[in-house]
C-alpha cells in the first residue's frame, strides 16, 4: 500500500492509502475531511479509520488536514480542498483511480468543507489560486455525515462559523457567503447524508435545510435520518466509538456501505 503525506500549502496536508493495484481493476477515490468545528481536525476519529473503512469497496482515500482556528479564515478551506482534488486527479495514474470518480465525505465541520466543495466548487477566488481546468474540483458526490450546514439559525452551531470565518460576531454576508443551503444550484453535486434525530451538538434542522434547498432545486439525493446517537458517531462501531456505548450502533455502521451503494448510482 501506498502512505504518503503531500504538503498541499503552508499549513494543509494530504495522508494518502492507496493500495496496490491489482490486475486491471481501477479503484475510485474518497477526498475525506474530518471535523472539529473548523477549531481542529479530528483525525484520530474521523480521518484514517473512515479511509481503511473505504478501501475494501475498492476505494483509495485521502485524508484531508486544514486550516483552522481562525487564523486564515474562508475560503482559504475551499482553496485547500479544491488542492486535494487536483493532486488526487492529477495523479490518478499513480494512485490507480478513474479520475470521474473522486467522491468527498466530510464529518461535522469537516461536512460543512466538502458541502461547500460540492456546492461552492465554481467560486472564482478558488481559480485565482489554483491553475486548474473549470470544474475540475468538484466532486463526483458528497457524503455528509451530521453536517454543520449553516449559520443563518439560532439552533446553528455557531462556533464553527466564528472558527471558519476568524471573528467572533462574523456579518449577515459573511454567514450568508457560508451557509451551504444559500449555493445550491443545478451545478450542486450529488448528495447523500446522515444525521441522527437528537444530536446535541448540530441540530438535524441543518439536514433539514440542506435537503430542501435541494428540493427547491429539483435535485435528488439520499437521506438517512438515525433515532438515537450522541453527535460524532463516526463510522458508528467499535473502531471509533473510543468508550461511549451509543457510537456503536449496527444499524448507523452501515452508512459507509449505504454510501458506497449510492455512488454505484451516481
Amino acid at each position: 500500500m501506498i502512505y504518503e503525506k503531500i504538503q498541499l500549502d503552508e499549513e494543509a496536508y494530504l495522508e494518502v492509502f492507496a493500495a496496490n493495484r491489482v490486475g486491471d481493476f481501477v479503484r475510485k477515490a474518497i477526498l475525506v475531511i474530518p471535523g472539529g468545528g473548523y477549531g481542529t481536525v479530528c483525525a484520530d476519529r474521523e480521518g484514517e479509520p473512515i479511509a481503511l473503512a473505504f478501501m475494501p469497496y475498492g476505494y483509495n482515500a485521502f485524508v484531508l488536514h486544514y486550516s483552522v482556528g481562525g487564523k486564515r479564515p474562508f475560503p482559504t478551506q475551499l482553496i485547500q480542498a479544491s488542492m486535494a482534488m487536483k493532486h488526487i486527479k492529477d495523479n490518478a495514474e499513480k494512485y490507480n483511480i478513474d479520475p470521474q470518480k473522486v467522491f468527498v465525505t466530510g464529518f461535522s465541520a469537516g461536512g460543512h468543507l466538502a458541502g461547500s466543495l460540492g456546492t461552492m466548487w465554481h467560486k472564482q477566488e478558488v481559480y485565482d489560486v489554483v491553475d486548474m481546468p473549470y470544474g475540475y474540483n468538484k466532486p463526483a458526490g458528497m457524503m455528509l455525515v451530521y453536517p454543520v450546514v449553516t449559520g443563518l439559525y439560532d439552533w446553528a452551531h455557531h462556533p464553527s462559523f466564528q472558527n471558519l470565518l476568524g471573528t467572533k460576531e462574523p456579518s449577515a454576508e459573511q454567514l450568508i457567503e457560508t451557509s451551504l443551503e444559500k449555493h445550491v444550484d443545478e451545478r450542486s453535486c450529488p448528495l447523500y447524508l446522515v444525521h441522527t434525530s437528537n444530536d446535541q451538538l448540530v441540530n438535524i434542522r441543518n439536514a433539514m435545510v440542506l435537503v430542501d434547498a435541494y428540493t427547491n432545486a429539483g435535485l435528488t439525493f439520499e437521506m438517512h435520518v438515525y433515532p438515537d446517537a450522541p453527535h460524532g458517531v463516526a463510522l458508528g462501531n467499535a473502531i471509533t466509538k473510543c468508550g461511549c456505548e451509543k457510537f456503536d450502533n449496527p444499524c448507523i455502521a452501515q452508512w459507509v456501505k449505504n454510501a458506497v451503494m449510492w455512488a454505484e448510482r451516481v
